[in-house]
């Protein structure tokens, strides 16, 4: 099984609780990697690479800010080996970004208008019966 990429440094205590979900998520990340891409549209084989990303960041935000079982300091490591993304960890505290599929959604410069992504309006503003998905990650509606 693939472990999660650490540098030389030991890992602070309670790493041994968070290990073995970090390496499933890290083994379904090798698997999209590795993924066939014929077939798919052009951003297609990506979506699972930032769906699996936006979980790793997830479980460290949950484990942190919202159940508060893990300590500051690995925390703090998860950012330094870059395990969890920090600026989307910072998205998720603020209030209507909590279930933010990825950076790339809020970003005015990727889309053609100079707006957030389709992804980011909420559902009961759009038509009914219309299925929305996001060019970048595949994100059907994350603005809650």
């Amino acid at each position: 099984m693939p472990k999660v990429r650490r540098s030389k440094k030991s890992p602070p205590s309670g790493w041994e609780l968070i290990e073995p979900t970090l390496d499933e998520l890290e083994r379904k990340m090798r698997e999209a990697e590795i993924e066939s891409h014929e077939g798919k549209r052009k951003n297609e084989p990506l979506w699972s690479i930032f769906k699996i990303a936006h979980q790793k960041s997830k479980y460290v935000f949950d484990l942190f800010f919202r159940r508060k079982t893990i300590s500051r300091e690995l925390y703090d490591y998860c950012h330094t080996e870059k395990i969890a993304d920090k600026n989307l960890i910072a998205k998720f505290k603020r209030k209507g970004y909590e279930n933010l599929c990825c950076l790339s959604c809020i970003q005015s410069r990727d889309t053609n208008f100079g707006t957030t992504c389709i992804c980011r309006v909420p559902k009961d503003k759009l038509e009914e019966g219309r299925i929305v998905e996001c060019v970048h990650c595949g994100c059907r509606g994350c603005s809650g």
